[in-house]
């Protein structure tokens, strides 16, 4: 009983930690933020912190995994089946619903090293008759993350739906 009560109190921690360093990310650059400042605003020991993490580039790639995982699980069901049913306005909710995760994912330029999005390489192949899927892969991540980041500067103005509607007339309702 006391272990998952430790694994809880644990967990706890670590979503407040991680929580401590998205917001103070709203307001600051990465170089500008101490492992004292994220305890401040966590209002954990510093020793809480590297029970959990070796610094703030460990709290980063733990961070993003986690989000990462939790992004693809949108998804987990269909890629099982693998069947894409297209359904960005899942996609869109989950960002509407994490935004300041997803500001603080671009701010660090995450979305260099991971896409945010899968692309549909059958669909695309069915589309686009097997040509310059590479380059069709790359327009579709450049041009998702664009109205991401543009829908996120504008604190998701539009509904998810809206955006998704924007998505499928841009791609003229191929998707």
């Amino acid at each position: 009983m006391a272990n998952v009560q430790n694994n809880k109190k644990r967990r706890t921690s670590i979503l407040k930690i991680e929580k401590a360093l998205v917001t103070l990310l709203q307001e600051h650059d990465l170089h500008q933020i101490s492992i004292i400042d994220i305890c401040q605003e966590a209002h954990l020991n510093r020793s809480t912190f590297y029970a959990n993490f070796l610094d703030i580039y460990d709290l980063i790639d733990q961070l993003q995994s986690r989000m990462l995982a939790d992004f693809k699980g949108l998804y987990q069901e269909e890629s099982q089946g693998q069947h894409n049913s297209n359904d960005f306005t899942k996609l869109f909710r989950h960002i509407q619903q994490n935004q300041p995760f997803y500001t603080t994912y671009f701010k660090l330029k995450l979305d260099t090293l991971v896409n945010i999005s899968d692309y549909d390489i059958h669909l695309a192949q069915r589309l686009f008759d097997n040509r310059n899927l590479d380059y069709h892969k790359e327009f579709f991540r450049a041009g998702i993350t664009a109205i991401i980041k543009k829908w996120l500067d504008h604190n998701c103005d539009l509904s998810p739906e809206e955006m998704s509607d924007i998505l499928a007339t841009e791609y003229q309702n191929k998707i």
